[in-house]
């Protein structure tokens, strides 16, 4: 579906520099800390920033040559972007009628109701759950065969952010060739929804796993100073000292657990991936 090579950005200081893919009916996650590059990676994709090298393809077409056409098999919800506060419901509905010959009206609408989002109130009077609601499903409108989210679950209780969640997976229940790429900072989120996550530091590439292994193939040992000495580091990813000694990062807990039957071995997550990856050496 989406190949990006070797893309690069500068802003300064800062030099965004990745390579990803997002196959056909994949859901892919990006995480990172704040300020790593997710965004601009999503933004570079959609070409709303122009990239300094590197390409990227949608379906086998340069991305900087996908016609209108092209584009509207693309549904995008950014966290920073939408309709004007002042815009209804109705008004949003007839505008998306006029810019997507793909959009179902009747679903959207319908979607709309069952969602809490009356259609004739001014957005600017939306909650800011209501607000992320309607983003999503305006990027889901139109028949889409890739959705790119960005954040699209950020500030909402956990009510709000299931019914989010929810939508997308009837997304793509309903075309077993959808795909969607997604940014979340709420690593349960991304856990039970995608098929791989990129994990993203300083505008690089750190680690690239399907969600599965790191659920399941993950963890971090706690071992004295002493037993650090003697460990087989051979599947250490990264250690972190501690005031006990030290937490290892692995991605062969169970290497682990078979050979070293008397040290600590803590299950990991998402959370885990990012705060060691990133902070740890």
């Amino acid at each position: 579906m989406v190949k990006v090579e070797n893309l690069i950005k500068n802003y300064g200081d800062f030099k965004l520099e990745v390579s990803l893919e997002i196959p056909d009916g994949a859901v892919t996650g990006i995480v990172g800390k704040n300020g790593a590059g997710k965004s601009t990676t999503i933004k570079s994709i959609l070409g709303l920033i122009k990239p300094d090298g590197g390409h990227v393809t949608a379906n086998g077409k340069e991305a900087s040559k996908l016609t209108g056409k092209d584009k509207q098999e693309i549904g995008v919800a950014l966290s920073d972007s939408g309709f004007s506060s002042f815009l209804t419901v109705k008004d949003i509905t007839a505008i998306l009628k006029k810019m997507y010959p793909s959009f179902n009206e009747d679903l959207f609408r319908k979607n709309c109701s069952s969602q809490g989002l009356p259609e004739n109130k001014q957005i600017k009077d939306f909650s800011t759950g209501m607000k992320a609601k309607l983003r999503v499903l305006v990027a889901m409108s139109h028949n889409a065969k890739l959705l790119i989210m960005d954040e699209p679950t950020a500030g909402l209780d956990v009510e709000a952010r299931n019914e989010i969640l929810d939508l997308l997976r009837e997304y793509l229940l309903e075309d077993e060739n959808r795909s969607i790429l997604i940014t979340s900072h709420i690593s349960s989120d991304l856990e039970g929804l995608c098929d791989d996550i990129y994990l993203i530091h300083d505008g690089k590439i750190v680690l690239h796993e399907d969600t599965d292994a790191i659920l399941g193939n993950y963890g971090i040992l706690k071992v004295s100073e002493e037993a650090y000495e003697k460990l087989d580091k051979s599947y250490i990813l990264s250690t972190k000292k501690d005031h006990f000694g030290y937490s290892c990062f692995t991605n062969e807990k169970q290497f682990y657990a078979e050979n070293n039957p008397n040290i600590v071995i803590e299950n990991s997550g998402i959370d885990d991936l990012i705060l060691m990856m990133t902070g740890g050496n």
